[in-house]
């Protein structure tokens, strides 16, 4: 009886998520997706096109089919981790109870980096929004076309969720061929709204995410419509930043940061001292910068005085944006509670010992001997990464079509990464061959042309900095990828 309700629960759960996107369907989804994204047309119906994918021949049975995951970069690989580690449910029962065999057991995964067209998060800031949503399109595509077809296709990025998650339904809806998709945004609205009570009268959600996620506004409509269907009564303020240079410093982009420059520069793309959204002298306390080995490049007048500041490690831009985000809610919500802040970037869980020193810093942090974040922040503050609930919703989603892999067996995983087409002119990269900004930003939808190229994951292609990342915070992703690694 307990497992017949559980799963009857799994079901229902499942059923609102499928609504949901049967509702954005009718709503003219696949019309929308096809006069506004040509990719789509030509995949589905021009077989002389480079992008025709050929869904007729796809295959029946898609159990033994990977698992298909992307995201703009190196990021995503939080995600996988998720999948690989999780254990939340008896896998042949499907009650949500751990039973010591990982969920995933013995399934495949492909893995999509797509570093050759990062940042995702800026195309919505240059008017390229619909560039974006045909290169989220070609990731799709690469994950079910021939050889690389998957049974379900993970969105893991929260930029290409939100601008990009419908499109993709509808090319998968139109192709027939039964694979699922999923996206990482309600997947961390559930984690950060779910221990909260519904009987809550006032609190707020914090946003940490890239520029574009912020942007699309994805984030904060799906918290006000959870909050709505799960019958929440009281207010809830949702309170938002965008991590401008944040992701791309993770991801050591050379616009963002730069371990061999001892001196502000030119080339830097970062958040601006002095401005609206920029570096602010007066919080300089707040940030609590790192200002040893380079990490924070100040520029000064000939009296000391500090005429610009530039971001130049990981842990500072954490700092900045962290604070930023804080004192942005404790300006505008005064005396409203922060329960919890959703890493809105998978890039973003890399650096979460230093987001958590952060809250701890302005806990004790004091002006004339008063706590002054004491009203703003909950005492049990929590972080929420959307892709522990993208591989609990990917499991749920795959037993209840019974497309598990149920093989007893060690995975494994194809891992890709976009570099620039061996065809670009030197007048589109950059000093270290990488698509310059200007180029990337520049470039128009409807175009047959490729710019860049899709290879295996190897030391040539993903630098050491980032590699040793991967291995010491993402043990199990790291265990698979090094066996392919060259």
């Amino acid at each position: 009886m307990k497992y017949r309700l559980l799963l009857k629960k799994a079901f229902r759960i499942l059923s609102s998520v499928t609504l949901f996107s049967l509702a954005a369907c009718k709503s003219g989804s696949e019309s929308k997706v096809e006069s506004n994204n040509s990719v789509v047309s030509k995949a589905l119906k021009d077989k002389t096109s480079i992008y025709y994918a050929n869904y007729s021949d796809y295959p029946k049975n898609l159990k033994s089919l990977p698992i298909g995951i992307f995201d703009s970069g190196t990021g995503g690989l939080t995600v996988l981790e998720q999948f690989l580690a999780l254990d939340n449910f008896n896998n042949e029962t499907g009650e949500e109870v751990p039973d010591g065999i990982p969920d995933f057991e013995g399934e495949e995964f492909i893995y999509l980096a797509d570093q050759a067209n990062m940042p995702y998060g800026v195309y919505s800031s240059q008017g390229k929004e619909d560039f974006l949503r045909e290169l989220i399109i070609k990731d799709a595509l690469f994950l079910t076309k021939e050889p690389n077809r998957s049974k379900i296709v993970v969105i893991a990025c929260n930029t290409a969720t939100a601008f990009g998650l419908e499109d993709v339904e509808g090319l998968l809806e139109s192709s027939k061929t039964g694979v699922k998709t999923i996206g990482v945004i309600n997947a961390g609205v559930e984690g950060a709204m779910k221990p909260i009570s519904v009987d809550e009268e006032l609190f707020a959600i914090g946003v940490l995410a890239t520029v574009g996620t912020i942007s699309s506004g994805g984030y904060r409509k799906t918290i006000k419509s959870y909050a709505d269907n799960n019958d929440y009564r009281g207010d809830v303020r949702v309170v938002s930043h965008g991590g401008l240079g944040f992701a791309e410093a993770i991801d050591s982009e050379p616009d963002y940061i730069c371990a061999d420059a001892k001196e502000t520069r030119g080339n830097y793309r970062g958040p601006v001292y002095g401005s609206i959204d920029g570096i602010k002298p007066e919080l300089l306390p707040l940030y609590n910068f790192n200002y040893t080995d380079n990490a924070l490049l100040i520029k000064r007048e000939s009296d000391g005085s500090i005429v610009d500041i530039q971001l130049n490690s990981t842990g500072n831009y954490a700092r900045f944006h962290l604070v930023s985000l804080l004192n942005k809610h404790r300006e505008e919500n005064p005396g409203v509670k922060l329960k919890s802040i959703i890493l809105g970037c998978t890039h973003y869980p890399y650096v979460i010992d230093t987001l958590t020193a952060v809250i701890e810093e302005l806990r004790d942090y004091k002006e004339e001997d008063v706590k002054v974040f004491n009203e703003s922040m909950d005492e049990a503050i929590f972080f929420v990464d959307p892709a522990v609930n993208t591989a609990r919703e990917a499991f749920m989603k795959l037993y209840a079509a019974n497309m598990l892999n149920r093989k007893h067996e060690e995975n494994k995983i194809e891992a890709y990464i976009s570099i620039p087409h061996s065809e670009q002119p030197q007048s589109a990269l950059d000093s270290i061959g990488n698509l310059s900004f200007d180029f990337k930003y520049g470039r128009e939808v409807d175009s047959d042309s490729l710019s860049v190229r899709v290879v295996p994951f190897s030391t040539s292609n993903i630098n050491s900095k980032n590699l040793m990342r991967i291995e010491e915070r993402l043990p199990l992703s790291y265990s698979l990828i090094k066996k392919n690694l060259k």
